[in-house]
């Protein structure tokens, strides 16, 4: 009955020998310890983070197989230069990395800056790296994309005039289910096997929440950390089990217990806004328009 009841953790990874995985933002918090749990169980693990020197220096405390490369996602240059240089089949791409709750900045393309490094800059990746993917693409999003205005601000999604830092991370984050809806749309459309899954991490004690524009948040957010959050190797389960158990495409895996704030990974819900098929549609249309990145997933996705 023990075994019945036991709640998946990363001892339940299955041998990921001979597979490759790319982790965004990997240097630190749940890029970390999901790149750290990928090699434990045998993954080659690249590290691609916008420092490499703090990616080696995180890189040289995981046992296994590893290497580094540079990528920023709030410039597409440094997007496409990434891509340009991959050349070999890839398992699993984890878009995990992320910016929370900034001052109003703009990427080095003139987006705004959350919505610019956690949307664009994975979208215009998984799609340049979609014709070496074999397997799946997992996008790490928010509880908190139900929050801000709860849509997608169409008409400017860079917010200029109208920024408040929660508005935009929400907005991000819900841009995030978003393009995962729309890309298994796609890749089913395509007759793909590849799949396109997403998670979120409940409320985890990371270094994303020192980032925070707003002081008093930032207090809050420590507070948090000390009295509610789960740690950050229990944060990124939902990620490792979106990426290596057999899920339906469009899955949307989150912790289990009250208000999804911790717990094991399981199946959880999204808002309305983050199922409008149409919105996906339309989203997906806007991302070609920004980064002038389209969809080609090519012979390696299908």
């Amino acid at each position: 009955m023990a075994e019945k009841n036991k709640k998946w953790s990363a001892s339940d990874l299955p041998a990921l020998s001979g597979r490759t995985a790319v982790v965004t933002g990997a240097n630190s918090g749940l890029g970390f310890t999901a790149a750290d749990a990928l090699a434990r169980a045998g993954a080659h693990v690249v590290f691609a983070v916008r420092d490499p020197e703090r990616g080696r220096a995180a890189a040289a405390r995981v046992p296994g197989s590893t290497e580094v490369r540079r990528l920023d996602l709030a410039d597409l240059s440094s997007v496409r230069e990434f891509a340009a240089g991959w050349d070999r089949p890839l398992d699993l791409l984890i878009n995990n990395a992320g910016v929370m709750m900034l001052p109003e900045l703009r990427t080095a393309d003139g987006f705004e800056m959350q919505f610019g490094t956690n949307h664009l800059g994975h979208f215009a990746l998984t799609n340049l790296l979609l014709p070496y993917v074999t397997d799946r693409v997992v996008t790490v999003s928010s509880g908190l994309h139900r929050g801000g205005d709860g849509v997608i601000h169409f008409d400017d999604v860079n917010l200029r005039g109208t920024y408040h830092p929660t508005r935009a991370y929400a907005q991000s984050k819900l841009a995030n289910l978003l393009f995962v809806l729309e890309l298994q749309r796609r890749l089913t459309e395509a007759g793909s096997r590849v799949r396109a899954l997403a998670a979120h991490p409940g409320y985890a004690a990371t270094n994303l929440q020192s980032h925070t524009a707003n002081p008093l948040a930032r207090l809050g957010m420590r507070l948090g950390n000390l009295l509610v959050a789960q740690d950050d190797r229990a944060g990124t389960l939902p990620t490792l089990y979106a990426a290596t158990q057999d899920l339906p495409g469009a899955s949307y895996v989150g912790p289990d217990g009250l208000g999804e704030m911790r717990g094991a990974p399981a199946l959880v819900g999204r808002s309305a806004a983050a199922s409008d098929a149409a919105a996906a549609r339309r989203l997906w249309t806007l991302s070609e328009e920004m980064t002038g990145v389209t969809w080609a997933p090519g012979v390696g996705a299908v």
